[in-house]
């Protein structure tokens, strides 16, 4: 059995997948804008991914633009029937990197065409809608609009299953009675827990929860605690951080992602690191530490 199997694996759309995957954001350039620092590098990556074991990549035509998806097809493509390819919409990107709102009906409909376009694909597995009412976290506001035009666009066929992403509690309760949500992506780590309770609540009705930026993204967690811990298990502070979110509840799914191969199969083997219980109770207390 290799590292990623260990992670076992949970239901996502009407596939299931393993919990240790693969995020496509950083294959683009710095800021996620422009071409890779290291074309060919960016395609090995990938197709290392791949022949890892991953059957779950995380992108968006977005992260460029158009760039991520580009490298995703010429690397993989004729994708092999276990990949699950899971894009966003709801974004765009100014001329100086900056991360806009696309909300509109056209909007939507040529991000999913674009996503589809430069993918080489039919139809998508699954599509989260990115809220931007607030572009850095969750803010209160009705997705309805968004959603039903994404909702018509599943009804044509263009698209498998939705998502949702950088979302409060209650527009996950809004979007599920507007259409079938199989995933939620949020930002949840160590330090940043304010998702516990809806990731319990998604656990019990089979519904997969995605966390982004397992280390702090742009703004890396500072943690004496998670590096002792890393210390004592002969691990990185990123395997452990990884380690602890796949313990933390069966529903969750890994998009760690990187532009290395040693990266890479460094965040891979953190499906094989096992938690001693007093470990894990030591990392549960960083959320407690940065919450004073």
């Amino acid at each position: 059995m290799s590292n990623i199997d260990q992670s076992s694996s949970f239901t996502l759309g009407d596939r299931r997948v393993k919990r240790l995957g693969y995020g496509a954001m950083q294959l683009a350039g710095p800021g996620v804008f422009g071409p890779p620092r290291d074309h060919d590098t960016a395609i090995a990556v990938l197709r290392a991914a791949v022949a890892a074991g991953v059957d779950h990549i995380d992108t968006s035509d977005f992260y460029g633009p158009h760039v991520t998806n580009r490298l995703i097809r010429e690397a993989l493509h004729p994708y092999s029937d276990d990949l699950v390819i899971v894009t966003k919409i709801g974004a765009r990107r100014g001329t100086d990197a900056s991360w806009l709102p696309a909300f509109s009906r056209e909007e939507l409909i040529q991000a999913v065409h674009d996503n589809l376009r430069n993918l080489g694909l039919d139809v998508l597995d699954v599509v989260n809608l990115r809220i931007m009412l607030n572009p850095h976290h969750p803010t209160e506001g009705s997705i309805e609009a968004p959603l039903t035009i994404l909702a018509d666009l599943q009804r044509q066929g263009l698209i498998r299953h939705i998502g949702l992403s950088n979302v409060t509690a209650k527009q996950v309760a809004e979007g599920r009675r507007i259409a079938k949500i199989v995933c939620v992506q949020n930002q949840y780590n160590l330090a940043h827990r304010a998702d516990d309770a809806l990731i319990d609540e998604l656990a019990r009705d089979g519904i997969a929860y995605v966390p982004f930026f397992p280390l702090g993204g742009f703004t890396p967690l500072q943690s004496s605690t998670l590096s002792d811990v890393a210390a004592r298990l002969g691990a990185t502070p990123m395997q452990v951080a990884l380690a602890w979110l796949l313990h933390r509840a069966p529903n969750i799914l890994l998009i760690p992602g990187t532009s290395s191969i040693e990266h890479l199969q460094q965040n891979l083997a953190a499906a094989g690191l096992g938690l001693p219980d007093h470990e894990i109770a030591e990392l549960d207390r960083i959320a407690d530490a940065s919450a004073d």
